[in-house]
């Protein structure tokens, strides 16, 4: 499975990305996907995941209400829509792929990077102020 991300940007303060992970190789819909990021000196945070068919999706509470996660099958791509951006939320986004009903079971499953087997090569979002 190969994962590319993308969407990044310069955005204001307040103002809203959506961020895009195209999946592709073999069985690229048999996996949960899930999106991080990491700012400059922080560890890698977990922002929310989602199941293989889409219908079970999961928000980090640190941005829930301004972050949402979708999936488009048909495209094998997942979004993150990021709304009222702070400079905060400033980062390298970044989307994995684990297989099917490996980590969304559990919270503490979920968000840690290392069960992640498939990584993007990680998008840069700015926030202005």
């Amino acid at each position: 499975v190969q994962l590319q991300a993308s969407g990044g940007g310069v955005v204001q303060s307040g103002g809203s990305l959506r961020l895009s992970c195209a999946a592709s190789g073999r069985f690229p819909l048999s996996h949960d996907m899930a999106w991080f990021r990491q700012g400059p000196g922080t560890e890698r945070e977990w922002i929310g995941a989602c199941g293989w068919s889409g219908s079970t999706i999961y928000v980090a509470d640190s941005v829930k209400g301004r972050f949402t996660i979708s999936r488009d099958k048909a495209k094998a791509t997942v979004y993150l829509q990021m709304n009222s951006l702070k400079p905060e939320d400033a980062a390298v986004y970044f989307c994995a792929a684990a297989p099917r009903r490996t980590v969304l079971f559990d919270t503490n499953e979920m968000s840690s990077p290392w069960k992640y087997t498939y990584w993007g090569q990680g998008t840069l979002v700015t926030v202005s102020s």
